[in-house]
């Protein structure tokens, strides 16, 4: 099962695809998506929206699975991470793809094995666990991490 993982953010939106097959996971590929800083904000949105939608017809994953919103202390950036993750979720369910959410916790203990992880250890966690040679960017990372949550999600789903 090929997977799409997705950290969203209005800046940099991260994307990470492994493969899963009999409890064993491979990766495929990660980056990011970077909106351009000068532009207006809804014109930010639809560059996550075109971003994933390239993603997805390059990769052609079956699942999507995209990291929900963390309280942030500020509305309006929680707003607008709330809009960028609304792209990515409708770039992935027009191309017909499920789309599941995981909390930040909930990614951090299924990768770190604790759910109040610092970034650097997911970061060390999916190196290993994907047995990549170098470090994906934060962002990628992330994104990685929220797809491997899926995977494990999914074991525990299919083996009960």
């Amino acid at each position: 099962m090929r997977i799409l993982g997705i950290d969203p953010g209005s800046r940099i939106t991260g994307y990470g695809i492994i493969d899963e097959s009999a409890g064993k996971l491979q990766f495929v590929a990660c980056g990011v998506i970077r909106t351009t800083p000068d532009y207006p904000f809804s014109h930010r949105v639809n560059e996550i929206f075109d971003g994933i939608n390239e993603v997805i017809h390059i990769h052609e994953p079956v699942v999507a699975a995209v990291e929900d919103l963390f309280l942030a202390a500020n509305p309006r950036s929680a707003l607008k991470l709330g809009q960028a993750r609304g792209a990515a979720v409708v770039a992935a369910t027009q191309n017909g793809l499920a789309t599941h959410d995981y909390s930040p916790r909930t990614v951090k203990q299924a990768v770190a094995g604790y759910g109040q992880a610092e970034k650097e250890q997911v970061q060390h966690m999916v190196k290993v666990l994907l047995a990549l040679s170098g470090s994906p960017s934060s962002d990628a990372a992330d994104a990685l991490a929220v797809a491997i949550c899926h995977a494990n999600q999914f074991q525990i789903i299919t083996s009960s």
